[in-house]
């Protein structure tokens, strides 16, 4: 889940024969490891204690069969065939599917969107603006974008999934690595192997989370190979088990031995089904990671290498076990039994080398929807590290990982047997792929515009296939399922209290923005005296004044030369292109010098540093100056909605527009390559900061004036203006609200990170403000 900016530059619909094969090789290591590793619990998961391997062998044949219906149904129909196609260009997952959803019936959990931001060529790419062909999709359309309860139903169900894949991050290590390590039991007694299995695995898992700081890009290559060499040692040991032991073992493939293994067991049968469905383990994963690889590659690798391995382990596995009957201890039922003594040990260390992959994969895919959820205003933002300069989306959260290696550690120690970490991973897995079931449901009428009958079929037939899963692993709760039910809760909480104080303080903000006809009573000097230089408000409000500006004139004895409001904010789309990335306009008339810049990016974009963004900022006003019209100058009762917004790129991606040279820059040298005006400052001030403005149809002489106080503005330095805001509940409010707004969201506000463009501005250069918010 890590190597996210692999496929960034290949086109899915032209990749080559070749690129095609290489994305589909380098979707091995970190697309199917989980899923890889599989093998090494299922069958002792499900043999743990509800049913017990008779001479019959009806228990095993039954439990094969499930395997194979399981594997071939979820993994291989629903998402290959099915889930794959529901992308959100080109990226997958659960908020992926939540982001299709809010645009198409425009419920969105970002407060502050725009009419502007459907224009993104992204977020109509997919059709988004078209209309739905059936009438139950226009009015299930209707219906949700008129009811909030509804809006927030749906909000906590794509929640509820990312909790459980935030908790599968803490599970899927734990009982990946320690399955890998449990081989040592056939090479000691049980209780040797008490005292070594546990150490050994908490050892391995501190390595694992101690690395994470690095990155992995660094050994991301040996990830495929090791994949590939644990698939084909499980492969063949299947084979060779088959043919070994019991070649007529194909016969448990009809799903009669399904309803043979019901009949006997009941139900000890039902309850083990929660040890069989970690046979899929990890099959969200090819949809998660479906925006660091494409479609066709990820089903190509499962399809003809992940697919024909997983089965002919599990058959390996069920032949073996079908002529071996009487196993010396119940805990050596596991995957090692039915390898053969002599490679024992060297299948030992390439299993415990596929679980440290798998598990990887999943410690990353952890960070990356925590990222996804941070962007769209459900979680507390947190430090977000990019260990890769090169690969886009290879990031590190250290309170995270620091957090998931603690829980992790617990799970091993607490727990120590696979039984019950299979019973809290089989939870979490199943509830992940029911909330995408019936996110899914929703998305064929509401996206593909297909019937309510297809998309009725699809939940009852993939839904009560869970379910009966989902059933089986709940009735375990006692037994360790109740480890992701609370792991989830706690997340759950806390992203929803973050969401609710958000979205009350941006009412807030709405309801006491400042009326223009105060700015404009104030005149071109604010009241004040405007002193060189840029000053940066942040504000959340995407129009309108906010009410932190009238404190600041009201309260200080001088203001900047030039001011900017600056919103940057997230939109329901994975990226938003370099070309789109600003919206300019201006607060009240020109001679007032204020400006609003609205800075987009999707929930999987990467924010630029600090220097390279003050630089596109500016280079964004100074063209919208130059590119702005006449009639731009609209009449003083139209300024009031400050809603004519122009977008204007950034300056990589806008070759024909204003460049910016600061300092040491080579301006004679960019001058010989094209014909360029220069408009230079009238005085020689400590920092040089030149616009070079391409010939085009000639500038206005007002342009030209504003771009040269600009200039002087940006040469005299740029202060950045951040407001403190103490929300507090206000009076009257019920109990539940002061717990938390006063408790819950005052908690997160002052124990995580502020505004990630606030995290290395200079201090000297920063003004603090605070302001009490009663909402």
């Amino acid at each position: 889940m890590d190597l996210e900016g692999v496929v960034r530059s290949h086109p899915i619909k032209k990749d080559s024969w070749k690129t095609l094969l290489t994305l589909a090789y380098q979707s091995l290591g970190v697309v199917y490891g989980d899923l890889s590793t599989s093998p090494l619990y299922v069958y002792k998961s499900t043999f743990a204690e509800d049913i017990h391997h008779s001479e019959t062998n009806e228990e095993i044949y039954g439990v094969l069969s499930f395997v194979f219906w399981t594997l071939t149904l979820i993994p291989l129909v629903k998402y290959v065939f099915i889930v794959l196609r529901a992308d959100d260009n080109g990226e997958g997952g659960t908020f992926a599917l939540y982001s299709l959803l809010s645009r198409h019936a425009r419920v969105s959990s970002l407060p502050n969107c725009q009419l502007a931001d459907e224009e993104l060529s992204e977020y109509t790419k997919d059709g988004v603006v078209s209309t739905s062909n059936s009438a139950f999709g226009s009015s299930l359309k209707s219906t949700l974008e008129k009811h909030r309860v509804l809006q927030k139903v749906l909000l906590i169900l794509a929640l509820i999934g990312t909790c459980m894949v935030i908790g599968d991050g803490v599970l899927t290590p734990a009982i990946s690595v320690f399955s890998a390590v449990s081989g040592l039991e056939l090479s000691m007694s049980k209780e040797q192997h008490r005292y070594v299995e546990v150490p050994v695995a908490c050892v391995i898992l501190i390595f694992l989370f101690a690395l994470q700081h690095y990155g992995t890009h660094r050994v991301g290559f040996l990830f495929a190979p090791v994949v590939i060499t644990w698939l084909f040692c499980i492969s063949s040991i299947g084979v060779y088990n088959i043919f070994r032991w019991n070649p007529q073992v194909y016969q448990a493939l009809s799903p009669y031995y399904m309803y043979k293994f019901l009949k006997k067991t009941q139900k000890g049968g039902w309850m083990s089904l929660g040890g069989i469905l970690l046979c899929m383990t990890g099959s969200e994963a090819m949809f998660a990671d479906l925006g660091h690889f494409s479609q066709l590659s990820i089903k190509i690798a499962f399809t003809f290498v992940v697919y024909p391995s997983l089965i002919l382990a599990y058959m390996g596995q069920a032949a073996y076990l079908s002529e071996h009957h009487v196993i010396q201890s119940d805990y050596r039922i596991g995957f090692y039994e039915s390898v053969p003594e002599k490679i024992r040990w060297p299948v030992l260390a390439i299993a415990i080398l596929a679980a440290v992959v798998g598990s990887q994969a999943i410690i990353t895919g952890t960070f990356s929807i925590i990222k996804q959820c941070s962007s769209l205003g459900c979680f507390p933002r947190v430090k977000i590290i990019h260990t890769s300069s090169k690969i886009h989306g290879q990031i590190y959260i250290p309170e995270i990982n620091w957090t998931l290696m603690l829980l992790c550690l617990a799970v091993t120690i607490g727990f120590r047997d696979t039984k019950s970490m299979g019973n809290a991973s089989g939870l979490a897995v199943i509830t992940v792929m029911l909330v995408t079931t019936c996110l899914m449901s929703l998305v064929i009428v509401l996206c593909w515009h297909k019937s309510i009958f297809l998309a009725i079929c699809f939940i009852l037939f993939f839904g009560s296939i869970e379910a009966l899963y989902f059933s089986a692993s709940l009735i375990k709760f006692r037994e360790g399922a109740w480890v992701p039910i609370a792991l989830s809760f706690i997340f759950l909480v806390v992203m929803y209290v973050w969401h609710y104080g958000t979205f009350k303080k941006y009412e807030f903000d709405v309801q006491n923005k400042v009326s223009i006809n105060w700015l404009l009573s104030l005149g071109p000097t604010l009241g004040i005296v405007r002193v060189r230089g840029i000053g940066l408000i942040h504000t959340e409000l995407v129009s309108g004044i906010p009410a932190i500006f009238s404190h600041f004139v009201t309260n200080l004895p001088a203001f900047h030369q030039v001011v900017v409001f600056l919103c940057i904010k997230s939109v329901p789309v994975p990226h938003v292109g370099p070309e789109e990335r600003f919206l300019v306009g201006r607060v009240g008339p020109k001679e007032y010098r204020l400006y609003r810049c609205i800075a987009r990016y999707g929930y999987r974009d990467v924010h630029k540093d600090d220097i390279e963004f003050e630089r596109d900022l500016v280079c964004s006003i100074a063209e919208f100056i130059r590119s702005e019209r006449p009639e731009c100058d609209v009449s003083l009762e139209k300024l009031e909605d400050d809603e004519k917004m122009t977008v204007v790129g950034t300056s990589s991606s806008n070759l024909d527009g204003i460049r910016m040279s600061v300092d040491d820059a080579d301006f004679s040298e960019m001058a010989s390559t094209s014909e360029l005006q220069e408009i230079r400052p009238t005085e020689k001030p400590k920092k040089r900061v030149r616009f070079v403005v391409p010939e085009s149809p000639q500038i206005d002489r007002e342009a030209v004036e504003e771009l040269q106080e600009l200039m002087e503005a940006r040469e005299a330095g740029m202060a950045f203006i951040l407001g403190h805001s103490y929300v507090k509940a206000k009076r009257g409010s019920n109990l539940m609200k002061k717990l938390v707004i006063n408790v819950g969201y005052d908690f997160l506000r002052r124990n995580f990170r502020g505004p990630t463009y606030a995290l290395s501005i200079p201090r000297a250069s920063t003004l603090e403000v605070g302001m009490v918010y009663h909402v």
